[in-house]
């Protein structure tokens, strides 16, 4: 268990062993409920780091703007058929 303090803004430094302990990084979002009178902060897990490795791209294209357009236009012709 580790204690802190609440400054005049209600923030709270969440000590770094337990960041350490969540894997949790600068940067990171929680999600933050109550539980009769007590706060729970859980971290987020980015959604990147969920589907990593999920699509396989046999070369990194050179504009990304043209390969998003273009892999969504696959994706709603392969949904009208």
């Amino acid at each position: 268990m580790e204690v802190a303090k609440v400054n005049g803004k209600g923030r709270v430094v969440i000590p770094k062993n337990l960041r350490e302990k969540v894997k949790m990084k600068e940067g990171s979002y929680v999600r933050i409920k109550t539980d009769g009178k007590s706060i729970i902060i859980e971290p987020i897990e980015p959604a990147a780091d969920k589907y990593r490795g999920a699509f396989k791209i046999a070369r990194w294209p050179e504009d990304l703007d043209e390969f998003i357009v273009e892999v969504t236009r696959r994706w709603w012709l392969q949904k009208a058929t």
